[in-house]
C-alpha cells in the first residue's frame, strides 16, 4: 500500500514517523519543511499532484476546512490527480459539513473519503497512541483501519462521512470545557490557602480524575505553556462548534463561554501558546500566579 501525506506540522509529522516504523511506503509533500528529515528515515518527497497520482491511500493533516479544500479541490488539487478506487483520509479537525462536501467531490472521480480527526495532542502523536474518529463506508474503514492503528491505540468508527469530525467536536467541547474547569478549580485552592498541588494530587483519583487534569494541571502549576495542542487550533474548533451548533439548533452555551476566554487569550499573545494556558486567564482575573506564588 503506497501512503502519501500532506500536512507535517506538530502532529503530522511524528505520525509519518510512525508509518515508516510501521513499514509503510510513504511519500511526503516537497512544500513542507520538515521533508527532508522524513526523507532522512526513507520517505519519498514529491509535489502534491504527484502524490496524488503514485498513492493507493493520500492523508491529510491540516489547520481547517479550507486549507483541505484547497489542497485536494483547488487549482491542481490532489483529487484531480487520484485513482479511481484509492482513498483520501483527513486527519485534520475541520466542519463536517466541509467533510461531506469533499467526500461528494472525490466521489464524482471514484475516489472514496474517510474523516478521521484525532485526539490525544503531540505526545500521543509522538508515540503512536492517538486516538481516531472516523467517518465513512464500512468496508472503506474496515480496509484502512490497519493503517490508522499504526498511529493510534484507539481506532473507532462513528458513522458515515462527516461523523468522525462530528464526533470530535464533542471531543473539543469536553476538552475545552475540563481544561478551564481545572484552572478555576485550582485557582480557587490557591485564593484559599490551599496548595494547589496537593488539591491536585488529592483529587486526580476520584471522580474529578480525568487525562485532562493529569496532562494540563502539571502544566498549569509549572508555567509551562510549550504547545502541544495550540490555542489557535482550539479556538477554530470551537468556531467550528458553534458554527454546527448553530446549523441545527444545538444549544452550546459551555462551549460559546470557553471561546471567549480562548479569544481573550488570543487577543493577549496567547495563540501560540498550549492551551492549558487557559489557567493564565485565571491567573490575570485573580493576580495570582498557580503553584507559583514567588513568581514575577
Amino acid at each position: 500500500m503506497k501512503i502519501g501525506m500532506i500536512g507535517l506540522g506538530i502532529m503530522g509529522k511524528p505520525m509519518a514517523k510512525n508509518l515508516l516504523k510501521a513499514g509503510y511506503e510513504l511519500t511526503v509533500s516537497e512544500v513542507n519543511r520538515a521533508a527532508s528529515e522524513l526523507a532522512a528515515l526513507g520517505a519519498k518527497v514529491a509535489f502534491n499532484a504527484a502524490i496524488g497520482e503514485m498513492s493507493d491511500v493520500v492523508l491529510t493533516m491540516l489547520p481547517n476546512s479550507p486549507q483541505v479544500e484547497q489542497v485536494m479541490l483547488g487549482e491542481n488539487g490532489v483529487g484531480a490527480h487520484m485513482k479511481p478506487g484509492s482513498v483520501f483520509i483527513d486527519m485534520s479537525s475541520i466542519d463536517p459539513v466541509a467533510s461531506r462536501r469533499i467526500a461528494a467531490a472525490l466521489a464524482e472521480r471514484g475516489v472514496e473519503m474517510l474523516d478521521a480527526p484525532v485526539s490525544g495532542g503531540e505526545p500521543k502523536a509522538i508515540d503512536g497512541t492517538l486516538s481516531f474518529m472516523v467517518g465513512g463506508k464500512q468496508e472503506v474503514f474496515d480496509r484502512c483501519k490497519p493503517l490508522l492503528l499504526a498511529m493510534g491505540a484507539s481506532v473507532v468508527r462513528c458513522g458515515e462521512v462527516g461523523a468522525g469530525n462530528t464526533a470530535k467536536l464533542a471531543n473539543q467541547i469536553i476538552v475545552a470545557c475540563n481544561i478551564r474547569a481545572v484552572a478555576e478549580a485550582l485557582t480557587l485552592a490557591q485564593m484559599a490557602g490551599v496548595d494547589p498541588r496537593q488539591v491536585f494530587e488529592a483529587i486526580r483519583g476520584g471522580l474529578a480524575g480525568s487525562t485532562v487534569l493529569d496532562a494540563k494541571a502539571p502544566m498549569m502549576l509549572s508555567g509551562n505553556d510549550a504547545p502541544g495542542f495550540k490555542i489557535d487550533l482550539h479556538g477554530k474548533d470551537l468556531d467550528n462548534v458553534l458554527s454546527c451548533a448553530k446549523a441545527i439548533g444545538a444549544p452550546v452555551p459551555m462551549t460559546e463561554s470557553a471561546r471567549e476566554v480562548l479569544r481573550w487569550l488570543q487577543e493577549h499573545g496567547g495563540g501560540q501558546k498550549d492551551h492549558s494556558a487557559i489557567a493564565q486567564y485565571y491567573e490575570h482575573l485573580a493576580g495570582v500566579k498557580l503553584g507559583r506564588q514567588g513568581d514575577t
